[in-house]
């Protein structure tokens, strides 16, 4: 596009499922010139396809690597998270709230203008009265046992305390609920490390037994959003299309806990859901207990949102509902 400065985006985190929905729209968008791949791990982005895409090795606890990548940076995208769980709770603090606010401050002396960053519907915390349809202006609040719930809410609040210190960086939060997708079986919120490839294999084997195979329902009512939607809420947020602030990120429609054991090849028992949120909160509360297994406090109360706010101010039109998500990934 002659006369128009091309933007420079520099993305921490590239290749996780985030970035699956993200860096091919980057690629294909005539605005945005050049793309700077921030990750501690060594990848080739021309053997993606990613002709845009330089590779720096970087690591968010180093604030002089992130200086260096983020050097001529227009916007900061900020995907990097451990999520998985198992590392020590000190190395998840390093790597997940002080990573996130060194990327924010090199963002900032880098001169960039905006800064977007990969939160979740998981800052809302799992509480009994959060309401159905949280919108943008319920607090955030970490859940009681869930580590990654925990940590996000701390991080949003870090991000807007450190504001004051960049006031020109603009500040994007995407809250995503599950996402889903060809890349994850919602690896970014439900299944951590290798649970996502084995429900993904799960899925697909089960999907095709001749004999009804039954399972326990979810106890919750969930939402889902596909990559590639969560791929174009980011690209709204690059472009500016929108005034910062948060955004939630759902699927139009919201399934039954019985719905989605069906979509996966199941028949869902007949058990209330009082007993199995009972008995998601009885194991999520376990002492000891390895941090995935936390997990399991995310079925203890609903988290659905209301995206309204993405689609007037943001002018998001998410492509998949809930319901196509998980067949698509499915």
């Amino acid at each position: 596009m002659a006369g128009v400065e091309k933007l420079t985006v520099a993305v921490t985190g590239p290749t996780g499922t985030f970035g699956a929905g993200l860096i091919p729209l980057l690629q294909e968008d005539v605005t945005i010139g050049r793309i700077v791949g921030v990750a501690r791990r060594p990848f080739d982005p021309a053997r993606r396809g990613w002709t845009k895409m330089e590779y720096r090795e970087g690591d968010v606890r180093d604030p002089a690597a992130l200086a260096d990548a983020f050097a001529g940076a227009d916007v900061v995208v900020h995907l990097a998270f451990n999520l998985t769980g198992n590392a020590s709770r000190e190395e998840l603090r390093a790597i997940n709230v002080a990573g996130t606010l060194n990327a924010f401050r090199a963002a900032g002396e880098a001169g960039a203008e905006r800064f977007v960053y990969a939160s979740s519907v998981a800052a809302y915390g799992f509480h009994p009265d959060n309401p159905i349809g949280m919108t943008e202006d319920w607090p955030v609040r970490g859940a009681e046992q869930l580590f990654y719930s925990q940590e996000k809410a701390e991080i949003e609040q870090l991000l807007h305390d450190a504001r004051a210190e960049h006031p020109q960086l603009d500040l994007y939060l995407l809250r995503p609920c599950i996402v889903v997708g060809p890349d994850a079986m919602g690896a970014k919120e439900v299944l951590p490390g290798p649970l996502a490839s084995l429900g993904r294999g799960l899925a697909g084997v089960l999907s095709k037994l001749p004999l009804p195979l039954f399972s326990v329902p979810l106890p919750v009512p969930v939402q889902f959003v596909h990559q590639d939607d969560v791929g174009q809420a980011f690209m709204r947020c690059i472009a500016g299309d929108g005034p910062p602030g948060p955004y939630n990120l759902a699927g139009d429609g919201v399934l039954a806990g019985d719905e989605v054991v069906r979509e996966l090849g199941l028949t869902p028992l007949p058990i209330p859901s009082a007993v199995t949120k009972a008995a998601a909160g009885a194991v999520a509360r376990v002492p000891l207990a390895p941090s995935s297994v936390q997990w399991a406090e995310a079925m203890t109360h609903p988290s659905i949102m209301d995206t309204t706010r993405a689609k007037r101010e943001l002018g998001w039109a998410p492509r998949y509902s809930s319901l196509e998500a998980l067949r698509d990934t499915l």
